[in-house]
């Protein structure tokens, strides 16, 4: 009877290589953080913008908003791109969450605040549309 097979754990990412994924993830969140900073300032700035018109306060509204709901995707990336970053201290980045294989370094540079290797997504991805979601 032959034997089972055991998993072997998948070879940990090169210490220059995790480097530059936590260089590159540090400098996007620096970035985010600053651009939410000038927006937090231009919108608290004391500057009383007084539009007569009602259509450019509405329009003034409609841009507060739109730049309000980017801020908040950012705000959810960066909390992605903090996990991402803990997963390195652990030791578990580069490595997928369902079949424990490594993720391809092409998909972590494209998302590197994927979980999943790309057999995984798109398995995961089929039964979402299976369910209609």
């Amino acid at each position: 009877m032959p034997k089972a097979i055991k998993p072997t754990k998948p070879a940990a990412m090169k210490p220059e290589k995790l480097e530059f994924f936590r260089y590159m993830l540090t400098q996007k969140i620096n970035e985010l953080l600053g651009e939410a900073g000038k927006t937090v300032s231009e919108m608290t700035s004391g500057v009383k913008e007084n539009y007569p018109d009602p259509n450019d306060r509405a329009s003034l509204e409609s841009d507060r908003n739109f730049e309000l709901r980017i801020r908040d995707r950012e705000r959810k990336l960066i909390l992605k791109m903090r996990e991402a970053i803990k997963r390195m201290d652990e030791g578990v980045f580069g490595i997928c969450e369902v079949c424990g294989g490594p993720i391809s370094e092409k998909r972590l540079m494209a998302r590197p605040v994927t979980t999943l290797c790309i057999n995984c997504k798109m398995k995961q991805e089929k039964l979402e549309k299976l369910k209609g979601e």
